[in-house]
């Protein structure tokens, strides 16, 4: 990126002044840019463990009478819902 700056630059200006300031700009644009990306990476990964730590802590805790669903009644429901789509479908095609 930077010999593409400076090559771009000199056939511009034509001037090797206004090159060297323009990639060293460039370069420290860069260099910032990189610095400022690496500390929001560490930002995010230490939210994302804390929220983890939260989604954890508030898993373990048991709600009182709550019960998983039965397997036949989970089964039952979706083979309703799919009855009911299908009967949806076919009132559809007809005029």
């Amino acid at each position: 990126m930077l010999c593409s700056t400076a090559l771009t630059v000199y056939f511009a200006s034509h001037s090797l002044g206004t090159v060297v300031v323009t990639t060293l700009t460039c370069s420290l644009l860069l260099q910032l840019a990189y610095f400022a990306s690496v500390l929001f990476l560490i930002w995010r990964s230490g939210s994302d463990s804390r929220a983890g730590q939260r989604a954890e802590h508030f898993g373990s805790c048991k709600e009182v009478g709550s019960e998983p669903p039965d397997l036949d009644e989970v089964t039952n429901e979706s083979a309703d819902l799919l009855r009911r789509d299908q009967m949806l479908a076919i009132s559809l095609l007809l005029p």
